[in-house]
């Protein structure tokens, strides 16, 4: 078995004993293997363990592996901060984009999803912790982005993402995951199509997990150590 297969065993049964310590069914929580600066062959490697959704953030980067891994039937969510001239690059290749934090890119993914596509699932990205340095609205701004972004055509707002503050302590981790959760319930009551909370990474996935996320991300703990990125004026 190869370490990828192994990695990959343990992060399914590690979602599997959370869900079932938080009460939940593993079956709700999707496995989403981000895949950023991994070779085409880990990302096959992945799939011929059964793995379907990988997460990318890097646009060049992600074209080239989503044309060689083209005779595969994989869904493809961009999980990495965008621009908003490099919109249709996203709007014609991925399935899911995780990261929109204001109307315009909305409308830019919109008007450029051609229409032989299913629509494009959509995340609002929320600054939960209120960090400068991360992309997002704050939780303030989400019922209004809301309404705006459900009115357009060939998307579908799915639902909310973040990344919390980094913390060692889970208390303080549950809490930003909570607010997340509380975040998703209140939009429910008008938008009741809002299924997703893209939330928990390798090192919290477990307090996401009893959160509610249903969908994780997770890198280093299927593929390894994340080998240095040349810095390149690729897609930020």
């Amino acid at each position: 078995m190869s370490s990828i297969a192994k990695n990959l065993e343990k992060v399914r049964q590690q979602i599997a004993d959370t869900a079932v310590q938080s009460n939940r069914q593993s079956n709700e929580i999707t496995l989403l293997a981000v895949s950023k600066t991994r070779p085409a062959d880990d990302l096959r490697s992945a799939y011929e363990e059964g793995q379907r959704h990988f997460g990318e953030n890097y646009l060049q980067e992600s074209l080239e592996k989503i044309q060689s891994l083209s005779d595969l039937d994989i869904c493809w969510h961009f999980i990495g901060p965008l621009q908003s001239n490099k919109t249709r690059t996203v709007a014609e290749n991925f399935d899911w984009m995780h990261t929109v934090d204001r109307l315009k890119i909305a409308q830019r993914l919109s008007a450029q999803r051609p229409e032989q596509l299913a629509p494009l699932n959509i995340c609002i990205q929320v600054n939960i912790s209120n960090e400068d340095s991360k992309s997002g609205c704050s939780p303030e701004q989400v019922a209004e982005l809301a309404d705006q972004i459900s009115q357009l055509p060939n998307i579908s707002l799915r639902g909310l993402m973040a990344i919390p503050k980094a913390s060692s302590d889970p208390k303080e981790q549950a809490e930003a995951f909570q607010k997340m959760r509380l975040l998703q319930l209140e939009l429910q009551q008008s938008h009741p199509q809002l299924d997703t909370l893209s939330m928990g990474m390798s090192g919290d996935m477990n307090e996401a997990i009893s959160a509610g996320s249903t969908i994780v991300r997770v890198g280093t703990a299927i593929f390894g150590p994340r080998p240095p990125k040349i810095a390149s004026s690729d897609n930020h």
